[in-house]
């Protein structure tokens, strides 16, 4: 059975890389729906501003550490996670595996172009994978029901979403269902990523938890002030939940004459 984590009023899943990917196939496998969500510092901070955002996680099958500075965090409160679950690298494990099992997926999300390059990316990397189809992710709230639809007219096993939060969650909890896919998962800046366009952090980067960061240096104007607001304001919740379970010195001496 899955052990669950609440970290900061959100349900977390506490699974590492290996049964993630086996949990998404076994539900692929018994025509299960299984919706997943990933969080990071910087969504943490958001929900807590967007009831939406915050309900359209929340109501995911799976809710998965993506940054590390969730692992910590959880660590730091005694809500342990067992690692991080980063959104890209699930991402990939799962078009490996639909690959190798022939399973058919479709991708959402994107600009026309960087879509067409992380197409002929793929079929490079994965030529025997069954790409059931793909559109851009460039549609307004109401096309979401018609782009559902054409998803589920494909036949696709899983969905890939790459699009921006929370612009996904909120089309993964209106039109998941609707989708008839048995996986969907959000992969954000995934597909430029895959396309050439933006450059992943190198892995030290990423075990120092500083993915962040390298993504900024990538595009300060659009992300500096972001990403530095967000991490400070997370930093500030960890305190403050640390500090509300962390016992004042005259409360445990309270504590202590009571139980002698």
């Amino acid at each position: 059975m899955t052990t669950r984590q609440n970290l900061f009023g959100v349900t977390l899943d506490a699974l590492t890389m290996d049964q993630t990917v086996t949990r998404c196939l076994a539900a692929v496998r018994a025509g299960e729906r299984l919706e997943i969500g990933v969080v990071n510092a910087a969504k943490l901070v958001n929900m807590r501003r967007d009831p939406a955002l915050a309900r359209a996680v929340s109501g995911c099958d799976l809710v998965l550490a993506d940054g590390q500075a969730v692992v910590w965090a959880g660590r730091l409160l005694r809500r342990p996670l067992p690692e991080r679950v980063a959104g890209i690298d699930l991402f990939t494990r799962l078009l490996r595996e639909a690959e190798r099992e022939g399973l058919s997926v479709y991708f959402l999300g994107a600009r026309q172009d960087v879509l067409e390059k992380m197409l002929r990316q793929v079929a490079v990397r994965h030529p025997g994978l069954r790409v059931a189809g793909s559109r851009n992710g460039y549609f307004d709230d109401s096309e979401q029901a018609a782009v559902a639809d054409a998803i589920a007219d494909s036949g696709a096993d899983m969905l890939f979403l790459g699009m921006t939060s929370p612009k996904k969650e909120i089309f993964t909890a209106g039109y998941g269902e609707r989708s008839k896919v048995a996986l969907v998962h959000g992969v954000g800046g995934s597909f430029d990523i895959l396309a050439g366009i933006t450059r992943r952090a190198p892995e030290r980067w990423q075990r120092l938890g500083l993915e962040w960061l390298y993504r900024a240096l990538q595009e300060p104007r659009r992300l500096g002030r972001r990403y530095l607001t967000t991490n400070v304001s997370f930093a500030l919740m960890t305190g403050r939940e640390l500090l509300r379970r962390t016992p004042s010195i005259g409360a445990a001496n309270t504590i202590s004459r009571g139980e002698s």
